[in-house]
């Protein structure tokens, strides 16, 4: 089995692994060994872990609802690897009740996001198929510790976006997106405290970045959307200036660009094939993408009308009840 090769990500922030050759699985579900190829990267102690346990614990503290915590010592995450591995697992057992995963999303997108957590990269997780629906949308505060709703940028691939020998780009995965659509993402945040929250990243990408559905709108062709591909990653292109504008009760509370999606929306999109190839996975045709919030998370309260107002699609609406 080969050695690990570390990789720095476009933001220079943290490593991936270019492969899951790493890792090897154990004869039960959620155990594996780390070969580091000679090079101790998680310590002599913790070269087996149990990610199974782990997101078992994270499933009862869901069904108990909660508030959102560090895992117990003895299940404490090292590094990237071991949180994506819980999250694998986490999504394995989730599926059983909320459906088979039928796309990814991109948390702390933006740098107003990152900020928001004290964190300062983007992390990944899945969407289940019985937590998406289409707009407009009714959603129940008391089904979540804290209800938190984002406004994104949602995309529809067309091909799969495989390993290749270089990494994806912008450019390199422009073709294949097949629709583009404004959305709302559902999430609980289980009542957790931003203030302690920086310290706790491996924790959120653990706990499947919180996700618990989305609520999309109308979809339209990317080609539509995207007229001049030859723009990017030009200030001026016309997905990159698209602006969105989120309301509540018919006020505005905030509003951000496309292009705070990592520069651009497509980077945004390359950056999560890489990280699903890193994983051992990629994005297939017909997965749906959400590329991050253009706003700050909202805490809606019962009553609550939300809008989000997204250029050229439009408006989509969620009914807090």
């Amino acid at each position: 089995m080969g050695s690990v090769r570390k990789r720095w990500d476009t933001s220079g922030n943290r490593y991936s692994y270019s492969r899951l050759l790493a890792i090897k699985l154990a004869k039960a579900p959620g155990q594996f060994w780390i070969d580091t190829g000679g090079q101790n990267l998680i310590g002599a102690n913790m070269q087996h872990f149990n990610a199974l346990s782990a997101a078992n614990w994270l499933v009862q503290q869901h069904a108990d609802k909660k508030i959102f915590s560090s895992l117990p010592k003895d299940m404490a995450l090292s590094n990237a690897r071991q949180a994506g591995a819980v999250q694998d697992e986490f999504v394995r057992i989730k599926a059983q009740k909320c459906g088979d995963v039928i796309g990814w999303k991109i948390a702390l997108a933006t740098p107003v996001m990152q900020k928001m957590v004290g964190l300062d990269a983007p992390i990944s997780g899945r969407l289940h198929r019985k937590q998406v629906v289409h707009a407009p949308a009714k959603v129940a505060t008391k089904g979540y510790g804290r209800l938190l709703i984002e406004f994104e940028i949602a995309v529809q691939i067309g091909r799969n976006l495989m390993p290749s020998s270089t990494r994806h780009t912008g450019q390199s995965v422009a073709g294949a997106v097949s629709a583009v659509t404004c959305a709302f993402e559902v999430a609980d945040d289980r009542q957790a405290d931003y203030s302690k929250l920086a310290g706790k990243g491996l924790q959120l990408l653990a706990d499947n970045a919180w996700n618990e559905g989305a609520v999309l709108g109308e979809w339209l062709p990317f080609s539509q959307v995207w007229p001049n591909l030859s723009a990017i990653p030009r200030a001026d292109d016309v997905m990159g200036e698209l602006k969105g504008e989120a309301f509540i009760n018919d006020k505005s509370v905030g509003y951000g660009y496309a292009h705070d999606l990592m520069g651009h929306p497509l980077n945004a999109i390359a950056w999560l094939a890489n990280e699903a190839n890193d994983r051992g996975t990629y994005l297939k045709a017909g997965d749906i993408a959400m590329l991050g919030s253009l706003v700050t998370s909202k805490f809606p309260n019962k009553g609550d009308h939300l809008c989000f107002e997204l250029q050229g699609f439009k408006p989509i609406h969620l009914y807090v009840n």
